[in-house]
């Protein structure tokens, strides 16, 4: 059973679902995709290593995705970041390596970068990044939006967008949309302060390989490995998938 926290104060508050498996080394940090949660496919492969290899793995659900508290249609970039943070003071006491999966992998950089700036000690010891959905707001939602679905967003604050992943449609808010301009990366250098490894799907339709490429390309001050897997889509969640992210996480 998962243990609960807190995030937030007074209307904001709201009750977050975490598994912290105990372990020695560093400790690994699942941070899922955008609906996802935190027992899909790869983070159950990722603590069924932890519990052999004996390391401390810690993954939770954001709040509005999984076994969390709060409305998904609440949720923006700030709000989950906090949600991440509000995890990371409670449970980890050193540095953790970092694995975020598409969403996961943009609040990944975000939590990167403000680790080191607020909570040095505890700066991430690596980042693996798994179809990192970087600055998805933006580049690859509103970008890519006809004038028609970015009208609806403006005047009725909503768009119900259709998933392959579930037979309800994903809802994209104006307020998510908005929050996420004051989060973007891609503009400038991107300091993680240590050893980052990208895993992109190049059959990925929803964060294209050249995607992952632009990251590279904001990383010019750390050690990028960068791994292509030509027959990959988004989940990578094949055997073989599980066996390069564990190798990844291994390497760091």
């Amino acid at each position: 059973m998962p243990q609960t926290i807190t995030v937030g104060q007074g209307a904001e508050a709201r009750q977050i679902a975490v598994l912290a498996r105990e372990g020695k080394g560093k400790p690994v940090v699942w941070l899922g995709g955008f609906k996802s949660d935190m027992r899909s496919t790869k983070a159950e492969a990722l603590d069924a290593w932890a519990e052999k290899a004996g390391r401390p793995f810690l993954r939770f659900d954001y709040s509005g995705h999984g076994e969390s508290g709060g409305a998904f249609e609440e949720g923006t970039i700030s709000r989950w970041l906090e949600d991440t943070f509000g995890v990371l003071d409670r449970f980890v006491e050193t540095r953790p390596i970092l694995v975020g999966s598409s969403m996961g992998g943009w609040i990944s950089l975000l939590a990167a970068r403000r680790l080191m700036e607020s909570r040095p000690t505890c700066a991430p010891a690596g980042l693996v990044l798994i179809a990192p959905a970087t600055d998805f707001t933006e580049r690859l939602m509103w970008d890519r939006f006809p004038d028609d679905i970015k009208r609806a967003v403006l005047e009725t604050g909503v768009y119900h967008r259709p998933s392959p992943y579930s037979p309800d449609p994903y809802p994209i808010t104006r307020g998510l949309i908005e929050d996420g301009r004051k989060h973007l990366l891609f503009g400038g250098p991107i300091q993680t302060g240590c050893p980052v490894h990208i895993l992109q799907g190049m059959k990925d339709p929803d964060v294209p390989w050249n995607h992952a490429l632009q990251l590279v390309e904001h990383l010019p001050g750390d050690s990028v490995s960068l791994t292509l897997i030509k027959d990959g889509d988004h989940r990578l969640s094949r055997q073989e998938d599980l066996e390069r992210l564990i190798g990844a996480v291994e390497a760091i």
